[in-house]
């Protein structure tokens, strides 16, 4: 089938020719794999001996909720995984002989379909930093962290414990490492990147591959993944998900450098990103990069030499202009290998059949895909080996691996104060211990831990953990160490010192992102962390501040309240690690020193982003900068950067939900009559809530609209509002021109009254506005989707005074009615837009 794979190949060479002339080449990798003839003569004989329906399964990836052992072998299917949040029998406390059992159920699965030659089933997690979505595995400090110690050697050792312990529980392949080159640290994945510095990336990263798949095929290796192929860093904005401009010149020299470096090391598999490219120099959009056959086939395959598969992302084929979950041509003829389908992995089956006998995708694309996954299954030993097979296989010590978590986080970090000499502290010290990521191991290891977003733990999930707290009191004894959360009841001239451990709460990507109308300052967001170190300075004692964050921030005002200051990062489960620098030996010597250098440069304002070396910004600590016991210097005070409210540079747009409510909003369902409490919605998005617990009005999931449980699904059982409110009026009048925009698919339709309003409250004599969306919810059927856009002169017209706006979304009915929302956001310009409402199509509703 020669003719069919010609408009392939051809699409795929357009970005490798460069059309226009001045493209740069994109020079081969390198791997230390080679084509072994044997093998591949033995990959043509079973792909020869696949049926269609076959060869799709083989490149079709379920997640471990949505499929039996039993269905696996049915279907032929070539791999599954297991999401953030998703363990064997949805028990979070599984057992590692829980999770050994399932992977071996799935491979005996796979081993007995009626194919001439069965071909075992590879299964894929996020092991991001250790195994973090198993119960009692030892978690090491995220990649933002590791980049901060520079150390090869490290990461590649952590990379083999990882390893370990993911063939404990006989999973073949982890989706780590990122790759991702940073460029705004306003994106809520940043701590997943080494640094922003390309080299250092592509140093570490080369070196977590080698460590990961160090004696691959062999039973204590497992299959790395080069991810996300490729600029998810370097979105405009920092948004997830977005749109990278960088030219192509900078796309090789900044975002593809770790690349090379990992499939130099041998990596077997690249991750699609969920971002678009546009180069913005050339003037050439190539859309999501999940359906670039530009860089796919073009770039990563023929240009770099990658002969591994590429996998997908979570339904990111569903992302393409005229794609579903279940349905994407455009993505399998991009260069996708295999589909990563969670939940619709039946249908797309059953699609991607019908696709190759039309003719829609060649069937060479489909061998080709077949024979890349089957390579690396061999490669990988797979064919030879059961998950019950491997030496740790079943052994639970083989999550632990403490001591070197501990090594890791003192090596990663980074002392940026420590004015009088405060730090080291002599153990003899009694110690004031205040915020409350001190005792929180749910904070300590952030996003990616146990849960997709890392929320919903506590420190009994931990078993292994140690929290700050916990090891300062196992350093200095319990009698020295008193603990107060929030700095109540407690004076400070009664120790020696005072120890504040503050910082970011978990999230992971999407709801990380601090959108254009937020800023980097800290104390923004958690303004009691703020207030509580301003009651603590100037008492006499000094003020050692340790903060977790997945990034820097602006800190400036809490860096003048402190006399040492020390960044964290996310640094996992061995919180003894922290103690082992804050304090001194038992002698009074120095036991430990400093040695981590920051990997991104740190603002000295709330708006100074992006900052990357060598862009022409001034950081107030600049990359690489590290302060020592050997080195000291003092810093003094610091100018304080005026709270930006209205967020940085032109006001074009204020986020309200995204994922989850974005400061300085909250969701709240409110009974209309007061028949219930006032009910805030949890952050966390794998929960489901009904509200009130036990008599529902209101029932609300997560669920996908656009992106990754980016809705929530909203359900009325009786009169309910679900509110967006902050104690901060908007400003909306800001925002010129501006509309109310969201997304909305239908779930239910309505059996009475559905209300959006805007409410500017108390402030100016309780004026509510609210429309019917009856008029515009009828023409929808169930499972339709509709984008509205409603200018803000509307609610205006109907006396809510835009200066002063509380609630700037309350959708609201009394019947039973459902419907998912996401996307809520206010845009200046929008009310211009073609497709916005106009006033006079609106139906007011009274309250």
């Amino acid at each position: 089938m020669k003719h069919a794979l010609t408009p392939w190949l051809a699409a795929a060479t357009l970005l490798c020719a460069g059309a226009a002339g001045a493209a740069p080449a994109w020079p081969a990798a390198g791997s230390p794999f080679q084509r072994l003839p044997a093998d591949e003569a033995r990959i043509a004989r079973i792909v020869a001996g696949m049926s269609l329906a076959q060869k799709v399964g083989q490149m079709t990836q379920p997640e471990i909720r949505h499929i039996t052992p039993d269905e696996v072998r049915r279907f032929y299917i070539g791999s599954v995984l297991n999401g953030g949040g998703s363990w064997p029998g949805n028990n979070k406390y599984a057992s590692v002989a829980d999770w050994l059992r399932l992977a071996q159920a799935y491979h005996e699965a796979s081993m007995q379909t009626d194919m001439a030659q069965p071909v075992p089933v590879i299964w894929g997690t996020d092991a991001v930093h250790g195994h973090n979505n198993v119960f009692g595995a030892t978690l090491f400090p995220h990649n933002i962290g590791l980049g901060a110690t520079r150390d090869a050697g490290l990461l590649r050792e952590i990379g083999r414990a990882t390893a370990r312990a993911v063939r404990a529980t006989g999973i073949q392949w982890t989706f780590a490492p990122t790759l991702a080159v940073v460029r705004d640290d306003r994106w809520g994945r940043t701590y997943e990147s080494y640094a922003e510095d390309p080299a250092v990336v592509a140093r570490l990263g080369g070196a977590y591959v080698r460590g990961l798949q160090d004696g691959l095929g062999g039973d204590a290796a497992i299959l790395a993944t080069a991810k996300h192929f490729i600029g998810d860093g370097g979105t405009a904005q920092g948004k997830d998900q977005g749109v990278n401009e960088a030219s192509q010149a900078e796309l090789l020299t900044i975002h593809a450098q770790g690349y090379y470096a990992a499939l130099a090391a041998g990596a077997q598999t690249v991750m699609a990103s969920f971002n678009s490219w546009h180069d913005r120099a050339a003037g050439q959009d190539y859309g999501k990069l999940h359906g670039s056959q530009a860089l796919l086939s073009g770039v990563l395959k023929q240009q770099m030499g990658f002969d591994g598969f590429i996998v997908s992302d979570w339904n990111g084929i569903a992302q393409l202009p005229g794609c579903s979950n279940a349905s994407c041509p455009q993505a399998i003829n991009a260069g996708i290998d295999m589909v990563m389908v969670p939940e619709d992995w039946q249908a797309f089956i059953a699609n991607t059949v019908a696709q190759v006998q039309r003719g829609e995708i060649p069937l060479a694309r489909i061998d080709d895909a077949v024979t890349r996954i089957l390579r690396v299954k061999l490669r990988a030993g797979l064919f030879g080996q059961a998950p019950q097979d491997g030496r740790y296989a079943g052994r639970a010590e083989a999550l632990q691996a403490r001591a070197l978590a501990r090594r890791a986080v003192r090596e990663s970090l980074v002392l940026l104060k420590n004015d009088g000499g405060v730090l080291p502290l002599a153990r003899q010290r009694r110690v004031l211990v205040v915020g409350r990521a001190a005792d929180s191991l749910e904070q300590q290891t952030g996003g990616w831990t146990l849960s997709w977003q890392g929320t919903g733990n506590g420190n009994s999930d931990f078993p292994a953990g140690e929290t700050v707290l916990a090891g300062l009191r196992a350093a200095l004894g319990e009698a020295r160490v008193v603990y107060s959360p929030d700095g109540a009841g407690v004076n400070p001239a009664e120790f020696d010192a005072v120890v504040a451990v503050l910082g970011e709460t978990p999230y992971a990507e999407g709801n990380g992102d601090i959108p254009p109308s937020g800023t980097l300052r800290h104390s923004a967001r958690h303004p009691e962390e703020l207030r509580l170190v301003q009651g603590l300075a100037g008492r006499g004692r000094p003020v050692i501040t340790v903060f977790l964050s997945g990034r820097p921030l602006y800190v400036n005002d809490l860096l003048n309240l402190s006399d040492a200051f020390v960044a964290a990062w996310l640094p996992g489960s061995e919180g003894g690690g922290i103690a082992d620098l804050l304090l001194r030996r038992a002698d009074g010597r120095v036991g430990h020193d400093f040695k981590g250098r920051l990997p991104f440069s740190w603002p000295r304002g709330a708006c100074q982003t992006p900052l990357n070396a060598g862009d022409g910004g001034q950081p107030l600590f600049a990359l690489g900068h590290g302060l020592s016991y050997a080195r000291p210097a003092r810093l003094g005070q610091l100018a304080l950067d005026a709270p930006a409210s209205g967020g940085c540079g032109a006001r074009t747009e204020m986020a309200i939900f995204e994922r989850v409510a974005q400061a300085p909003y909250e969701l709240l369902a409110i009974s209309p009559g007061q028949r219930w409490p006032t009910r805030k919605l949890s952050d966390d998005i794998n929960l489901s809530e009904e509200i009130p617990a036990g008599r529902p009005e209101l029932l609300v999931s997560t669920v996908q609209i656009n992106t990754q449980q980016d809705a929530k699904l909203l359900r009325w059982q009786g009169p309910a509002r679900l509110v967006a409110w902050s104690a901060q009026p908007a400003l909306l009048s800001a925002y010129p021109d501006a509309a109310l925009l969201f997304d909305l698919r239908l779930a239910q339709a309505p059996s009475g009254a559905v209300g959006l309003g805007m409410d500017c409250g108390a402030g100016c004599g309780g004026k509510f506005g609210q429309f019917d969306l009856r008029p515009l919810l009828r023409p929808l059927a169930v499972g339709d989707r509709l984008s509205l856009k409603i200018p803000l002169a509307c609610f205006a017209a109907l006396g809510v005074v835009l200066d002063r706006v509380e609630q700037p979304f309350v959708l609201s009915a009394d019947a039973p009615f459902a419907a998912a929302i996401a996307h809520i956001r206010v845009q200046a310009g929008a009310a211009r837009h073609a497709d916005a409402l106009r006033c006079e199509q609106l139906q007011p509703l009274l309250p």
